[in-house]
């Protein structure tokens, strides 16, 4: 069969329902099964036959049963037996109802055909069945499993030593950080010593001291 990828499109959906081919259109027809047959029958859905008797399970019907007189699978629509309704002329007309709205109650099984779909049906889920009473088998109950943990607790006990208490480790001498006030003062003195270089050159400003001018002798050259 060929492979159909998904559509999203609700137009493209629609069109896929209305333009089906029949052997799709009988499995749009599904209703699940009562609890009764899901464990006597082993399935949970089946596509509803004329002739099995359902129970409305949603909508203004709710909780009427009845057989199964007629399926429409052009319009997706079963017809239930006293299921009606009066027209305003006084005529009574049979109700449509969805195949999702109802659960099947009993079914007719008649028809060879179902009955190996059935059957196929309830050998594939007899071994899901059997794996999960398997399981439940195997695993051993609590208080045992707690006693066996408790022995194998107290064995270590024994056996494993006290390991050796280690020393202590140094604690380590938190160095303090520098505050912003402690910075600035410690920069304060700093500032002397410009008035140093300032004395210095208020030194080096004194006159100088006149040189001692020889006296010129006469007929000196």
């Amino acid at each position: 069969m060929q492979t159909t990828k998904p559509v999203k499109k609700p137009g493209k959906q629609r069109k896929r329902l209305y333009n089906a081919p029949a052997h799709l259109r009988h499995k749009f027809m599904a209703a699940p099964l009562s609890q009764e047959l899901i464990l006597s029958k082993g399935a949970k859905t089946l596509p509803v036959r004329k002739g099995d008797t359902v129970r409305i399970m949603r909508g203004d019907h709710k909780g009427f049963e009845g057989k199964v007189s007629r399926i429409d699978l052009k319009r997706y629509r079963i017809f239930i037996e006293g299921l009606t309704r009066e027209k305003v002329d006084g005529t009574n007309i049979f109700v449509s109802v969805h195949p999702s709205k109802v659960m099947i109650k009993n079914l007719k099984l008649d028809d060879k055909w179902r009955k190996g779909i059935v059957e196929r049906k309830k050998e594939l889920e007899l071994p899901k069945k059997e794996k999960e009473v398997v399981k439940v088998a195997e695993k051993p109950p609590k208080k045992a499993v707690k006693v066996k943990k408790a022995k194998a607790i107290k064995k270590k006990a024994v056996v494993q030593e006290k390991p050796a208490e280690k020393a202590p480790k140094p604690a380590r001498k938190r160095v303090q950080k520098k505050t912003v006030a402690k910075k600035k003062k410690e920069k304060k003195p700093k500032e002397k010593e410009p008035a140093k270089k300032k004395k210095k050159q208020k030194a080096a400003k004194k006159p100088r001291a006149k040189r001692k001018t020889t006296s010129k002798t006469e007929g000196g050259t």
